[in-house]
């Protein structure tokens, strides 16, 4: 968790690198505002505090959902049947996910909030730079368009 020294609030953003939609995510609790379609920048939101001062062992904990990002064979209201099962087929494919993540060293550097980026294998970065993500001064440099592997290392394939 962040420590007890004096904080500014900053935005939350986040980038998507995967071919899943992130429907919603948090840090620390702080909820954002906007789904993140694959391979898009968006998220949103207000109050996410980063102290003044930078601590070994600092951390945030990212809460995040993915799911399909544009489901096929939408079969319309009409059949209330068909309609059910469609949806919960979407339903199956969300997933809730959490991870507890090292804050990088932010010392001598402005810090504009955090920027969340969503991997594949479920795994994520953040930053609290002032930077947009591409500027030559930004610290991740993860492509956009990432490839998705079949299987995750330690994981049966998604």
């Amino acid at each position: 968790m962040l420590s007890s020294n004096p904080a500014t609030a900053g935005a939350l953003y986040g980038i998507n690198h995967t071919h899943w939609a992130i429907n919603r995510f948090s840090a620390d609790g702080q909820p954002t505002f906007d789904v993140i379609g694959p391979y898009q920048r968006g998220g949103g939101g207000w109050g996410f505090s980063a102290p003044t001062r930078w601590t070994p062992g600092m951390t945030v904990r990212v809460d995040w959902e993915t799911g399909v990002a544009y489901p096929d064979g939408f079969p319309g209201y009409a059949d209330d049947a068909k309609y059910e099962t469609w949806a919960k087929k979407i339903r199956m494919q969300k997933r809730q996910l959490s991870k507890q993540v090292s804050l990088p060293d932010y010392t001598h550097q402005k810090t504009c909030g955090l920027t969340v980026h969503f991997l594949p294998c479920d795994d994520i970065q953040v930053t609290t730079s002032c930077y947009a993500y591409g500027h030559p001064d930004y610290p991740i440099k993860t492509p956009l368009h990432l490839p998705e592997p079949t299987v995750c290392p330690g994981t049966a394939s998604r």
